[in-house]
């Protein structure tokens, strides 16, 4: 009698197992799929950004050596080929330097948009901070205020890296624009803080002279000694051999002097 409602029971549970296998394991299979199918994509995606960045610094790197070698047009074709092949670091350090170029052409409309581009370009706020705050200085003698404070106000945050040289930019656009107290304001606070470039910090001190003796006329030479400094180096760049990824960036391109 025990062996009969053994039996029964074992049945009863092998019942109960086929019909939770029956529920669960299109369910479980459907779950394999989807993973075996995010991993692919995720490889695939990281194999794509990776080529383009090898992609990127070769073309960039023959722009570079093109400079060098005094070869304006072979330089531009590999920046171009950068912008097109290039990973978003790439991209935003050749569109700089087709920004540059467009300086020398003494074409600063075109190199305000080349450096707009270059800092929707990436997400690398080092790279992306750097081409806006050189729009913004090409801009200096010639936008609104309120164009001005647009563009520099984001940048002058202080979680941003180059927060100093922008607010240290914001400062004189309004000092010339008439707005001397707001402008003074600012210069002391980069008189006095901790982590202000020293080629910041003096050029603060003497526009604060400038505004305490009331010498307007020599805001022009400020402006345009602040235009020269270049903002902080970013990290260098691997031999393109090496690149893989976006984390690797050289040096942008120093600040533009005044056109």
């Amino acid at each position: 009698m025990v062996d009969v409602f053994e039996q029964v029971e074992e049945e009863l549970r092998s019942d109960r197992y086929k019909r939770l296998a029956r529920t669960w394991l299109p369910v479980a299979a459907v779950v394999v799929i989807v993973a075996l199918i995010g991993a692919l994509g995720w490889w695939g995606w990281d194999s794509y950004q990776s080529n383009r960045a090898a992609k990127g610094a070769e073309a960039y790197d023959r722009g570079l050596e093109a400079l060098r070698e005094s070869k304006p047009a072979d330089a531009r074709a590999a920046f171009q080929e950068a912008v097109e092949q290039g990973n978003g670091a790439y991209k935003a350090l050749a569109l700089q330097q087709q920004a540059a170029q467009a300086l020398d052409a003494n074409k600063v409309p075109d190199a305000v948009r080349l450096f707009d581009e270059s800092a929707k370009a990436t997400r690398d706020p080092i790279l992306s901070d750097t081409a806006s705050l050189k729009a913004a200085w090409l801009l200096m003698d010639t936008a609104p205020l309120a164009e001005l404070e647009s563009r520099l106000t984001p940048l002058a945050e202080d979680d941003r890296p180059l927060h100093a040289f922008a607010q240290h930019a914001l400062a004189l656009a309004r000092l010339q624009h008439g707005k001397a107290a707001e402008a003074r304001s600012a210069l002391v606070v980069l008189q006095l803080g901790q982590d202000v470039p020293d080629a910041i910090r003096q050029q603060a001190q003497a526009a604060i002279a400038m505004i305490d003796s009331g010498t307007v006329a020599a805001l022009p030479k400020i402006v345009d000694a602040a235009k020269a400094a270049p903002p902080p180096a970013a990290p260098q760049v691997a031999p393109a051999s090496q690149a893989a990824s976006p984390a690797s960036a050289p040096a942008p391109a120093a600040a533009p002097t005044q056109q």
